[in-house]
């Protein structure tokens, strides 16, 4: 498995993707993926495909709402699965491009 990162981990070449580079990438979070986390990643990534780009806080939260439900579209319950900047780092796992607005 061969991918290249910028310095602050994010996927250099998109299509260097898949499930492999994501576990790596999440170990090196300090994330163990489970169930929960693929179904957030894969919902990034279907917005990705649509809109071109990466959504920030706010975005995300209304597409999960849209896509997966109320209850896994809260700030908390992004906050138990991806600590810190939830959507910083799921973008990261998920092979995205740093979502505008995060720093």
């Amino acid at each position: 498995m061969t991918f290249s990162t910028d310095n602050d981990g994010f996927l250099l070449n998109l299509a260097d993707w898949n499930a492999d580079v994501a576990q790596s990438i999440a170990s090196n979070e300090g994330i163990e993926l489970s169930d929960a986390h693929w179904e957030i990643l894969h919902s990034l990534r279907e917005f990705h495909a649509k809109y071109d780009l990466s959504p920030a806080m706010r975005p995300l939260t209304r597409h999960l709402k849209e896509s997966l439900g109320p209850e896994k579209s809260t700030s908390i319950y992004l906050l138990k699965l991806f600590p810190g900047s939830p959507a910083k780092i799921a973008a990261k796992i998920a092979g995205l491009p740093r979502p505008e607005n995060c720093l």
